[in-house]
């Protein structure tokens, strides 16, 4: 029987969970482990031009991964990928050594076929095993697949991959695609399979590669505790169980539970991967998944959202992710146009020579009910809540941006005004045109409250007081007075969001007064 081989790639295709940067002890001690477990090919990170650090699983060449490998397992294939989006000049590489690299995996898109192959005949000159693999392998049409094979054919490589970036190929179209490079492929050279795990076909898919019993021998991608973006890749510790059971293999799986405990664990709780609705929802748009991490950062999309804008994007523009492109389809989704002049004219009448109150869903409104309570009765204002219905104070209007939020506060009996992103909204009093108020930024375009405040001074109001709009607190994730509407952002993102909500308060308070009635990051 033709040998089946596995290859870990735990610190490359993981390492874009957490941006390689696994550290020192753990890329040495991750390798070790590795091996003793019996796992036949281990790649051990991307090969770039960059300023290397021992810290994160990216190379420069056979000196910086050196220190990372030694000593070498002489039954294991030491492993680097480059990428033709990014390729480090051979020069930098030099002549296979003992102690570097045994194996790179040449990446490449199709506007790259020909790249890749002059990049690959010059580097097995230099020495090295070789793997080529097609990015988004299902892209291609059954004879382009075919003739690219041929072309590849032509050169010593040691495997060539489908490689399924999008996580979409189903099991029929999997098996069909492995015949077709079984039949093509020179029989001497491997045939490999790399998965997403979107549609969670990777561990259906890989099992069944291994049960057609092709007559050559052929390498399966997997990543301790399927460890991958999105929702991450095929779990190594299972498929090796599984060839344990089927295929008489000896891989030791303590040591792959080791890594998860000692290494990956942690970073697990910090950036989740595993199953996903945005990431299933890309998979079956045939859409980059880069897509729908975008889209779900925003933490504003419905499920029906997600799919609606997903199927909107161009079919050219599916499989080449851009966030520049990305921002644009999300503006021009969020910006879907009403003519809201009778709101507003209502809304003016409704609101002339009031006092005006907005209500953030912050602690301190908690914690300062009483300050807040003794201001309503005495000013006796307008209070609106911001995408939410405050239990400690009444309100006369909620203002509402997020469809997440409006399913919360639909069926309560306050004064709806909501935007125009909210597609599904069916009941409403005013619905105002999104554009008009959101913010140029990007990351805080969807923000309730100021989205308010350029609503209110749109329409000619002077002077707003605020309670309970604390800002992000990067510490502690729990200061919302309704569990419901925590957030999930990295500490990055959530100081990003403060500064650029902070610089946009400061901008509209040389329109208009804005008082904060409770503590907030905000006031100055």
């Amino acid at each position: 029987m033709s040998k089946i081989n596995l290859l870990d790639c735990t610190l490359r295709d993981g390492g874009y969970v957490n941006d390689w940067h696994f550290g020192r002890e753990a890329i040495f001690n991750i390798g070790k482990k590795i091996v003793l477990a019996g796992i036949e090919y281990f790649e051990i990170g991307f090969v770039r031009e960059c300023d290397y650090d021992e810290d994160y699983s990216l190379f420069d060449g056979n000196e910086s991964v050196r220190k990372m490998i030694t000593p070498k397992n002489p039954g294991t294939h030491y492993v680097g990928m480059i990428d033709m989006g990014r390729p480090i000049p051979l020069e930098k590489l030099g002549k296979r050594t003992e102690d570097g690299f045994d194996v790179f995996r040449v990446i490449f898109k199709k506007s790259k076929i020909q790249e890749a192959y002059d990049y690959i005949q010059k580097l097995q000159k230099l020495g090295y095993e070789v793997f080529a693999q097609a990015v988004g392998t299902d892209n291609y049409s059954d004879s382009e697949f075919i003739d690219l094979i041929k072309q590849f054919n032509a050169l010593p490589i040691s495997a060539f991959y489908i490689v399924d970036s999008f996580g979409l190929i189903k099991k029929k179209d999997f098996v069909r695609l492995a015949q077709i490079a079984d039949h093509n492929l020179r029989e001497d050279i491997m045939l490999g399979y790399h998965s997403h795990n979107n549609m969670q076909q990777a561990m259906g898919n890989a099992s069944a590669f291994t049960e057609m019993h092709l007559h050559r021998d052929i390498i399966l991608d997997a990543c301790v505790f399927g460890m991958g973006r999105g929702a991450g890749n095929l779990n190594l510790e299972l498929f090796a169980e599984y060839m344990n059971e089927n295929f008489d293999k000896q891989y030791r799986i303590e040591p792959m539970l080791e890594i998860i405990d000692e290494y990956l664990n942690d970073i697990y709780r910090e950036h989740f991967w595993g199953y996903s609705l945005p990431l299933y929802l890309s998979a079956a748009n045939g859409c980059h998944p880069n897509y729908a991490i975008y889209f779900a950062s925003k933490g504003t999309l419905t499920v029906k959202s997600y799919n609606e804008i997903l199927k909107s994007i161009p079919k050219e523009d599916k499989a080449l992710y851009n966030k520049d492109k990305a921002e644009k389809i999300y503006k021009e989704y969020q910006e879907n146009y009403v003519d809201d002049r009778e709101s507003v004219e209502q809304l003016e009448k409704e609101l002339a020579g009031r006092q005006i109150l907005l209500i953030g869903p912050g602690k301190s409104l908690e914690e300062q009910k009483d300050l807040v309570q003794a201001f309503i009765q005495k000013e006796k204002p307008v209070v609106i809540g911001l995408n939410f219905i405050p239990t400690e104070v009444s309100c006369d209007y909620v203002f509402v941006c997020h469809m997440r939020r409006y399913k919360n506060v639909v069926n309560q009996p306050v004064k709806k005004i909501i935007t125009s992103n909210l597609r599904e909204a069916k009941e409403y009093d005013h619905m105002l045109n999104f554009a008009s108020y959101s913010c140029q930024e990007p990351a805080i375009m969807e923000n309730s409250g100021l989205m308010c405040l350029h609503f209110l001074m749109h329409m000619g109001i002077a002077k707003v007081s605020i309670a309970g709009l604390d800002g992000y607190d990067i510490t502690n994730r729990g200061n919302y007075v309704n569990s419901g509407l925590e957030y999930d952002f990295t500490a990055e993102q959530l100081q990003e969001r403060n500064e650029l909500i902070a610089k946009e308060i400061s901008a509209l308070q040389e329109k208009m007064e804005i008082d904060f009635l409770t503590d907030s990051i905000y006031k100055r």
